[in-house]
């Protein structure tokens, strides 16, 4: 079994299960990433050759408040590993991209969407916000407006970067106007219509 061959090569590894219990979960600690990283990968009783994922999650109410997860798979032995380690915005992560190459676009995901930075990794830039993007999105503590909003000017003839307006107090909501509340669908602006009764039916004919 997996956790056996954990607990014999790794004795003291941090074993979890996730909520569901159908995966293992082993808590690295972040200094000691990349050996316990190549062990999963080059041990013959582990063998997980390939990194499938890299992502973050965000508990700002913890002294270290992202965690970084890999998700490893072992094609010849077919079985999969979920390990965890947690970092600060000040602490680097060590990068796995010596081991896996393939990890540097999940890493530079995970340093875009929650500002996490790699140690060791070459080219870490943005890959699904813009350049000039402002912030990390997937932080709890972003504002759902953001802080910059683009558009295009057609007077300057170039896109347009500036502070978002969007304010954020407390409306009034008007719910008589049509804009605040839809009173009726589209397509059913009849329905209001006084309808004309049906004709009546046609006399019959009286024959002399």
């Amino acid at each position: 079994m997996l956790e056996e061959a954990l607990r014999a090569t790794l004795p003291d590894a941090v074993l979890t299960r996730d909520r569901y219990g159908a995966e293992l979960v082993l808590h690295a600690p972040r200094e000691r990433l990349l050996p316990i990283m190549g062990i999963l990968r080059d041990h013959p009783s582990l063998a997980f050759d390939q990194c499938m994922d890299i992502c973050g999650m965000d508990w700002p109410e913890r002294p270290e408040r992202f965690e970084v997860v890999y998700n490893l798979l072992s094609v010849a032995l077919n079985h999969r590993l979920r390990v965890i380690v947690t970092a600060t915005e000040m602490t680097p992560v060590p990068s796995v991209t010596g081991l896996w190459p393939s990890a540097t676009w999940f890493e530079r995901e995970t340093w875009d969407m929650y500002g996490v930075s790699f140690e060791g990794l070459s080219d870490q830039r943005r890959i699904l916000t813009d350049y000039g993007f402002e912030g990390h999105p997937l932080r709890k503590d972003f504002p759902l407006t953001g802080h910059v909003e683009v558009r295009y000017d057609a007077t300057l003839k170039d896109v347009v970067y500036e502070p978002v307006k969007l304010t954020q107090d407390f409306r009034s909501f008007d719910f008589t106007s049509p804009w605040e509340a839809m009173t009726t669908l589209p397509g059913d602006e009849k329905v209001h219509l006084n309808r004309l009764p049906p004709p009546p039916p046609p006399a019959e004919e009286v024959k002399p």
